[in-house]
């Protein structure tokens, strides 16, 4: 009778081990390419030609039905101006409406305030202070002016300059850097452009619906900048 032959576990192992390729047993990862990597910020100012506003309507009244319905009317007719003066309804959005009710010294509720933030886009710089003004007078002193910004509608031409400004001081850089490690720079590893955000400019707007002539407003000029990170080999 044949009898079968029975290898332990761990000898079976060491055998399949011992098959295994003898190149992979000893491999590395390759190692990383050196090279030389720079950031440059390229700026290019332009004119703005919109301005952004904020406009509030806050009221009060001892119940907060009464202020809310008060609120409405102030609101509606605020907008009634917007949109009268040519301001497209994808301009106009509401931007915030809170109530909440206002205490007394020891905690006994006194009364409601609601307040209605609209948001408005407008594209008329030239007529932007005299709307702003007249929308002011809509809503009466419960008109609050939160936050004047400009910006550039189409920022593209700026955007496309500011990029290759940046490139272009990105890889003088690059040139400085390998001059002063004594190498050469190689050819290029990756180009790659680093999100930023450009701040609106805020205008100081205290007390502008209390002014009967056409607020005045001065957009000046307004910077986009672009950042790119450029990375070259080592020649």
């Amino acid at each position: 009778m044949k009898r079968a032959l029975l290898l332990p576990t761990a000898a079976l192992a060491l055998a399949l081990a011992g098959c295994a390729a003898p190149a992979q047993l000893g491999s590395a990862a390759p190692a990383p390419s050196p090279g030389i990597s720079a950031r440059g910020v390229g700026t290019v100012s332009g004119t703005p030609d919109t301005l952004t506003v904020v406009l509030g309507v806050a009221t009060n009244a001892p119940a907060a039905a009464a202020a809310l319905e008060d609120n409405n009317t102030r609101s509606a007719a605020l907008i009634e101006v917007l949109r009268g003066s040519g301001v497209a309804e994808e301009d106009l959005r509401t931007s915030g409406l809170s109530i909440y009710p206002n205490y007394s010294p020891d905690g006994t509720v006194t009364g409601y305030e609601v307040s209605n933030e609209v948001t408005a886009t407008l594209r008329d710089l030239g007529g932007a202070g005299a709307l702003i003004d007249a929308a002011a007078q809509a809503a009466g002193d419960a008109v609050r002016v939160q936050e004047i910004s400009f910006s550039i509608d189409d920022d593209s031409e700026q955007r496309a300059a500011a990029r290759a400004d940046a490139v272009r001081r990105a890889e003088a850089q690059v040139e400085q850097m390998a001059e002063a490690a004594g190498v050469s720079p190689g050819g290029l590893l990756s180009i790659t452009e680093i999100p930023t955000g450009n701040a609106p400019q805020p205008y100081a707007a205290d007390a502008l619906a209390r002014q009967e002539a056409a607020v005045p407003l001065l957009p000046g000029s307004q910077d986009v900048s672009v950042v790119v990170e450029v990375v070259r080999a080592v020649g």
